[in-house]
């Protein structure tokens, strides 16, 4: 049920992304996120992504702050040397607070992501439970410096 409500949040943002955005007015600075559920984070970068706000990534964007890579434009986006961004499989929690993999989940986030990024997550060995950590020169061939 829950994986269900997930894959169809996830397959709805990819064919939103889609649409053309209005001009930038603003712009949005991630300084830390360490993630969370998905779909608050779906909700805020689907409205970034219609306002026509730029994204600044300014620090740390793991986990579910990662899918504003396939929400917003990538000629939106731009990182400065302290972005770091994380990337992880996805999973859930039950109710007795175990995890477990979401492994259709996982691919349609990765299928979500722009291809440069999917292409250096799969050099490492795909989306598993250890976090992949873009930062520094590899990010920077990816997406411009903030300026």
């Amino acid at each position: 049920m829950m994986r269900t409500a997930i894959l169809k949040a996830i397959l709805l943002a990819i064919v939103a992304g889609a649409l053309v955005a209005p001009p930038a007015r603003a712009e949005v600075r991630i300084l830390a996120s360490p993630g969370g559920q998905v779909g608050p984070f779906l909700d805020l970068f689907e409205g970034v992504r219609a306002s026509g706000e730029r994204v600044l990534i300014d620090g740390p964007c793991l986990s579910a702050c990662t899918l504003v890579l396939s929400l917003v434009p990538n000629d939106r986006i731009c990182v400065t040397r302290r972005a770091v961004l994380g990337f992880h499989a996805a999973r859930s929690i039950d109710r007795r607070g175990r995890q477990y993999a979401e492994p259709e989940a996982s691919e349609l986030v990765l299928q979500a992501y722009p291809a440069s990024v999917r292409g250096w997550i799969r050099r490492r060995g795909g989306l598993t439970s250890r976090l992949l950590l873009l930062h520094g020169r590899e990010l920077a061939a990816i997406y411009p410096t903030c300026r």
